[in-house]
């Protein structure tokens, strides 16, 4: 018999709730209301009375409502269909929904239970599985689907019987399976799962190894993520936090893409709706739609769905790593699923953490980040979920708790500059702030020296230095004015500008720039070095500034041209010519190192001599 329940109490969408038999931890209820039921999560139990968050609005709920028990946790349906679609956090097809108005209590079928799938046998009768095998496969849009043994399965079964290459309906039979206790279990192409547990039907999960291309510049050259890596990007508002990940979307090295809109604003999420669906996709030629799927929970819809959609979008996530697929995570924004652990831990009466989040708000965070990875499946294949959130922080605040929090897990940090996005330096990508610890990662060094070449590691640390070097010196620059500086501080923030306006910023609005695969980007980068490796005569600060302009609008140029191409070697050898006016020896690399060599000395040298600020 169920378990059943009356409402006791109602604090917004928190409710408390007496019952008369078991319940468990995040298990599903329904609570009656006028013809329909409105879904809610058990989040607390104490005895005869729990709490429950409900998704949808409380308006008009009364004291004495009943409530019945499912006996289940919180999970999704995984199957054939899910590519393409659009579903809020708690799965239901947005698609499938009436009116411009979500309806409460209104819920959808997350597959398309009619349509049949044509499914190919890759295993037969006799053959031992365990959770996760692969037994068989449909065409989903153009990518191979594979159907998989259930997750939940305990140890090893043998197939007894499996049809024939055929059309079938996600949920007619297409196997039985005999476990070892000899108990026959029949198999669809459908699968549940409680989101709020990671599916773990893999052999081994090694820290990640291999570099993740996505195709943007600031991140590939100067803080590569791997494959199954965690990274975040926080920034103000309007910094291009959702641009990028627009960008990351369509270029990276994926094969399919997870978006969750996570308590972002409507509009934006509008913009996602309109746009994927025309974006052509440069992998297949396709539509970019056909490979993606979204889960929007935007900020004026129910707090507690909020929550569930990171969930959802992450055993999603996990259910086609599982195929042996790249997976890439994007969720905008984190800051919001946060706040919504605020608001119910707040109703809840928990004692509060920093800024009244929860106390354990970065237990939370990890262990939500420590899903994603690389991992090896027991059929010797590979897949990966690559992880990147946006935090939202107020006023532009790093030291905020889900910042910090968010810091303390993720690999990769993309900090987004309010001062870069406001002179148009996109991505705002700061360069000196952010950073990649896969780069301390030998595999993931080894993996770039062959993947990009031989030292690439030591080159982005040197690249670092000069962008640093060259901020010093712009400071230096503004507060003592152009002539107050040594020429050599002119020359050292030109260089850094070469870097910036060459490899930093890309225009995402140009069919050839918006992507720069790593062949390209290593070239590039190999002739902004060896530029800024080398030293130049000038006899006075002006001409400084034209001759790098030159310089720049040269490699700008090439950034725009077909690799290669007559125009881009025709663009390199104008600038090569140009250079040479200029360089006092090319080949003298140590130069560079003495270029900035006591420049402090030679500041305090100039000041002591009377230099009119």
């Amino acid at each position: 018999m169920s378990t059943t329940g009356k409402i006791e109490g109602i604090v917004s969408n928190l409710i408390k709730i007496s019952v008369d038999g078991p319940v468990g931890q995040n298990e599903i209820c329904y609570i009656a209301h006028d013809e329909t039921e409105l879904m809610a999560e058990v989040i607390k139990i104490d005895g005869d009375t729990i709490a429950a968050q409900v998704f949808e609005s409380t308006r008009g709920l009364k004291v004495g409502s009943k409530v019945r028990f499912t006996g289940e946790m919180l999970s999704v349906s995984l199957g054939p269909g899910l590519l393409s679609k659009t579903y809020d956090g708690l799965q239901n097809d947005l698609q499938k929904m009436d009116g411009v108005f979500l309806t409460r209590g209104e819920y959808t079928d997350p597959l398309e239970k009619e349509k049949k799938w044509d499914f190919t046998p890759t295993a037969a009768a006799g053959d031992t599985v365990q959770a996760g095998s692969w037994i068989g496969k449909v065409k989903e849009n153009w990518l191979d689907h594979k159907i998989m043994v259930p997750f939940d399965l305990s140890g090893t079964a043998t197939i007894k019987t499996i049809v024939d290459e055929g059309a079938y309906t996600s949920d007619e039979e297409i196997a039985v399976i005999v476990d070892e206790n000899g108990e026959e279990r029949s198999l669809t192409m459908t699968v549940k799962w409680a989101v709020k547990e990671g599916i773990t039907a893999y052999k081994n999960k090694p820290r990640p190894k291999k570099m993740f291309e996505t195709g943007v510049r600031a991140i590939d050259t100067l803080n590569p993520i791997a494959e199954g890596g965690t990274g975040f990007i926080p920034g103000p508002f309007g910094a291009g936090k959702t641009v990028l990940q627009h960008a990351l979307s369509m270029h990276a090295e994926a094969d399919i893409i997870v978006m969750v809109a996570c308590g972002e604003r409507a509009n934006e999420v509008v913009e996602i709706f309109t746009e994927f669906p025309e974006l052509e996709d440069p992998k297949s030629g396709r539509k970019l739609m056909e490979r993606t799927i979204i889960i929007a929970n935007t900020s004026n819809m129910p707090v507690a769905a909020r929550e569930a959609s990171v969930y959802t979008g992450m055993t999603i996530a996990e259910y086609y790593r599982s195929m042996g697929k790249k997976v890439l995570l994007l969720a905008d924004s984190t800051s919001r699923w946060a706040q919504a652990l605020r608001e119910m831990s707040n109703r809840l009466e928990e004692l509060p953490g920093q800024d009244a989040f929860p106390m354990d708000l970065s237990a939370i965070i990890s262990n939500f980040y420590a899903r994603n990875g690389y991992v090896e499946l027991p059929n010797g294949e590979s897949g990966s979920i690559t992880f990147l959130g946006t935090v939202s922080p107020a006023g532009g605040n790093l030291k905020e708790p889900v910042t910090e929090s968010t810091k303390k897990v993720a690999r990769c940090f993309y900090a987004l500059a309010q001062e870069r996005a406001d002179s148009k330096r996109y991505p705002a990508i700061d360069p000196i702030e952010s950073y990649s610890k896969y780069l301390e990662y030998p595999e993931v060094a080894a993996d770039l020296d062959e993947k990009i070449q031989k030292g690439w590691s030591e080159m982005v640390f040197e690249m670092k230095d000069i962008l640093l070097r060259g901020k010093e010196s712009r400071e230096q620059i503004n507060i003592l004015g152009d002539d107050g500086v040594p020429i050599e501080y002119h020359v050292i923030f030109n260089k850094s500008e070469i870097i910036d306006f060459a490899i930093l910023q890309q225009d995402a609005f140009n069919d050839i720039d918006a992507s720069t695969p790593i062949e390209r980007q290593a070239y590039m980068v190999n002739i902004v070095m060896n530029i800024c490796r080398n030293s130049f005569e000038f006899d006075n600060f002006d001409e400084v500034g034209g001759f790098f302009i030159k310089i720049i609008n040269f490699l700008k140029q090439m950034n725009y041209q077909e690799f290669q191409s007559d125009d881009f070697k025709r663009i390199e050898k104008e600038l090569m010519e140009h250079v040479e006016t200029r360089r006092i020896d090319f080949s003298q690399k140590e130069k560079y190192a003495d270029e900035s060599l006591d420049m402090e000395a030679e500041l305090e040298a100039k000041e002591a001599g009377g230099v009119d600020r």
